[in-house]
């Protein structure tokens, strides 16, 4: 069965274990810039909620790609992958993305997005309070990833 990354908002405390675990696994550096995976913090409303690619059914990275680099695998369920080979870097996955998951990082000219470390994902290895899990890709799991997903794009709209 397929595994999604599961936020559970409620858990985070803001500590950014998941950002420094990710970056050393992906660049062999605490380099928080250089992160897949961000911990929103509001101030104001006292939450933190970590974001990472949400891996989605119609993804936007995918269909403004010009030339196939983000795609959808073909040996692991519902993940978008990028593809550094056939990336010409023009950075609108960048642009596309609702929820700001895929970034570019000018010192390495790559684009950042997470990869569930291929099955592996050390956020939630490193998370201390578990609110991040990597879980069976039910109905009901993805239902509430779904609704999470939906509240998370209305928050950042009034931002904006």
């Amino acid at each position: 069965m397929a595994k999604v990354l599961m936020i559970n908002p409620d858990k985070c405390t803001g500590c950014r274990n998941c950002e420094l675990a990710c970056s050393f696994k992906h660049e062999g550096d605490f380099r928080p810039g250089a992160t897949r995976i961000h911990a929103f913090t509001w101030e104001r409303e006292g939450i933190s909620v970590p974001m990472m690619c949400q891996q989605c059914d119609d993804a936007a990275c995918v269909k403004v790609c010009p030339t196939g680099a983000m795609h959808r695998s073909t040996t692991q369920a519902n993940l978008v992958e990028w593809d550094e080979s056939a990336c010409i870097r023009c950075k609108m996955c960048t642009v596309a993305c609702p929820f700001g998951n895929a970034r570019y990082d000018a010192a390495t000219s790559s684009i950042f997005k997470c990869d569930t470390c291929h099955g592996a994902p050390e956020c939630v290895a490193f998370c201390p309070n578990g609110a991040i899990e990597y879980v069976d890709d039910e109905i009901h799991t993805r239902s509430r990833k779904k609704a999470f997903a939906a509240k998370f794009k209305d928050a950042f709209q009034e931002v904006r």
